[in-house]
């Protein structure tokens, strides 16, 4: 027979359940749903998660610390020991990815995060972690949890890394991709596939595109900011319109990448003819680069002001230029990045953009 369970109500307690010498609390994981963070009680003593509500921004290949720190109320005279807890919480319904697990000056790091991430030393109640080298992949949102007993608080961190989202479309033309296919292509242009979070922000910032595409997770959606009859009609309001949640395999888009700020330099190499697609990634070679990818152009046009009206040939067969400032004999007087499709790779019509790693 199991043994009977035994939980009282203890007046004066405001109303939490008392089991084994311990309180705890009535919500879920002890977290306050009023407050900003994590919140139980244990013996009389609350613990309690603190990070912080707005998003960190970084940049690629930089360093950041994600803050979390833990305290008691009251506070306790001598330290007890923790186990504290990092992971990446998942975007598009895959597995969430351990990060950090640390107790005492001991700690364990896994996967692309070995090697790069760290808790600072010396610091009371510290539990924020120390992530170098910041990748396109790290951006997202983080869970802070520290473990004392029975008791677990915790607490969470976005990160984002500051970047530009962009469109883009297979070269045999619109809606080609499915999920994974899309994934694939945005990562063959140094970009990931897009968050709902970075195509709002883009859309904010202006971005308008009639051509649905894939988000990160698994959705299909796009920005609209001038309402007109070919792009869902004059009766609907601007915004981020969804066509909601698709399915990977058998669905096919467009997808929205992001690529983060540039770590190298990208530039329209002078060279004395127009060149094929071929003579073209020769000649960046010949001149100790390699052709610049779609993400790295929209990377350099949107955060170093790259501003040239010369077409070039780009990584995928692409041709395309970047507009800072419009002007007369330059396209369309916005700026952006003017495309001319994917033409015959055997065309001398265009030069060419190169990257060069710093």
């Amino acid at each position: 027979m199991c043994p009977l369970l035994l939980l009282y109500l203890l007046p004066g307690v405001s109303g939490l359940p008392f089991y084994n010498g311990f309180y705890y609390s009535n919500t879920p994981n002890g977290r306050d749903p009023g407050t900003g963070h994590g919140e139980g009680i244990f013996n009389g003593v609350k613990l309690v998660v603190e990070t912080p509500e707005e998003t960190l921004f970084s940049q690629l290949g930089a360093n950041v610390t994600l803050p979390c720190r833990y305290r008691y109320e009251p506070a306790l005279l001598s330290p007890r020991p923790v186990r504290i807890k990092w992971w990446k919480l998942s975007e598009d319904g895959a597995p969430e990815q351990d990060v950090l697990v640390a107790i005492g000056l001991r700690h364990r790091s896994f996967g692309d995060y070995r090697g790069r991430v760290r808790l600072p030393q010396g610091g009371e109640r510290e539990a924020s972690l120390q992530i170098w080298d910041l990748r396109l992949e790290d951006s997202g949102r983080y869970r802070c949890e520290v473990i004392d007993g029975l008791e677990d608080e915790s607490g969470l961190v976005e990160l984002e890394l500051r970047g530009v989202v962009f469109p883009y479309q297979h070269p045999r033309g619109r809606y080609q991709l499915n999920f994974h296919e899309a994934q694939r292509a945005c990562e063959e242009q140094d970009a990931v596939v897009a968050s709902f979070e970075q195509l709002f922000r883009a859309w904010e910032e202006g971005l308008d595109w009639c051509n649905a595409g894939w988000l990160q997770d698994a959705s299909v959606q796009y920005p609209v900011t001038l309402a007109r009859q070919r792009c869902g009609g004059l009766g609907l309001a601007p915004g981020v319109r969804s066509y909601g949640p698709r399915h990977r395999r058998l669905h096919r888009y467009d997808v929205f990448c992001f690529s983060a700020a540039l770590k190298g330099q990208v530039y329209y190499l002078e060279h004395p003819e127009k060149l094929t697609l071929a003579e073209a990634e020769e000649a960046c070679r010949e001149d100790g680069a390699r052709i610049a990818k779609v993400g790295q152009l929209f990377a350099a046009w949107k955060f170093r002001g790259l501003d040239r009206c010369d077409a070039g040939w780009l990584a995928d067969g692409s041709a395309r230029y970047p507009v800072v400032r419009p002007r007369p004999n330059c396209g369309p007087l916005a700026p952006g990045i003017r495309s001319f499709g994917f033409p015959d790779p055997q065309s001398r019509t265009y030069g060419v953009y190169c990257y060069r790693p710093r």
